[in-house]
């Protein structure tokens, strides 16, 4: 018997890869780096990378390894966990207006398109600015604006799919609704949400970045990629490697759930075909 050939998703693997690495970084940074990520040192100011400062050091004469390498955990932190709150309103939001349809479709729908209304950014600044700045405010902002994707993504899903036989069949033989829905709907179209949700947390991580470059994100000494690029901007001309370093491994970082991302959506393809 001949044996079918083992297909190697190449964008799913070097995503995984990459994603690993930073996962190792964000738990057991210390194991790489002996320097303290906020240790002030008035001797190395301004120091060009070398090989005792691989990565150079900050005007404070801090070591940018070091600062760089404790951000892993908490940009994937934010990345993630900036991620996983709207993934669940989202889902649930376009789960029931799009299985119930009617004035409950109708209303979720207007809600969204007040949302829809502000780009990303300027709705996320306008609550930071509100509430005032910090990691809880930027959980709060990117929570209050990243479920309407995933509720337009589920919802389309599920009204394609409440009009299948076996959902049809289900509500001919009795079924609750709450039946129906966690075992006919949810596992049919969770698939394309968590696809969409490997890719969002490239968005989180950059917005989280891009808040933090602001001033309005983690606030320092916290060590975050965002915020080194930001300390860094005003040297740029005669210390390059302040923003030079964060910069690729945030943009490396990004690309390694971005492939993920796409690496699930070639299998989802290859499964329905």
């Amino acid at each position: 018997m001949n044996k079918k050939p083992i297909k190697i998703n190449v964008s799913l693997t070097i995503g995984i890869i990459i994603v690993g690495i930073a996962v190792i970084l964000a738990l057991f940074p210390s194991a790489f780096t002996s320097f303290d990520p906020e240790a002030i040192d008035s001797q190395a100011m301004l120091m060009a990378p070398s090989s005792e400062h691989i990565f150079g050091t900050d005007n404070y004469g801090r070591d940018i390894f070091s600062r760089v390498i404790y951000s892993t955990r908490i940009d994937l932190f934010i990345g993630v966990g900036a991620m996983i709150v709207p993934f669940f309103i989202g889902t649930a939001v376009g789960i029931i207006s799009g299985y119930y349809g009617g004035k409950v479709d109708a209303f979720l729908m207007r809600v969204l398109d007040i949302f829809m209304a502000f780009p990303y950014m300027v709705l996320a600044i306008a609550i930071v600015a509100i509430t005032g700045a910090g990691i809880k405010a930027l959980f709060i902002s990117m929570w209050l604006v990243g479920w309407k994707e995933y509720t337009r993504l589920v919802r389309s899903e599920v009204l394609v799919v409440k009009n299948m036989e076996y959902v049809e069949a289900a509500k001919v033989l009795g079924y609750s609704d709450l039946r129906i829905i966690f075992r006919s709907i949810i596992p049919n179209v969770l698939s394309s949400a968590i696809v969409y949700g490997a890719s969002d947390i490239v968005m989180c991580m950059m917005s989280g970045a891009a808040m933090s470059y602001l001033g309005l994100g983690v606030q320092a000494p916290t060590p975050e990629w965002g915020a080194i690029i930001s300390g860094g901007k005003s040297f740029l001309s005669v210390a390059w490697w302040i923003t030079i370093f964060p910069g690729i491994f945030l943009v490396v970082t990004g690309l390694g759930f971005s492939l993920i991302g796409d690496g699930l959506s070639d299998r989802l393809r290859q499964k329905g075909r």
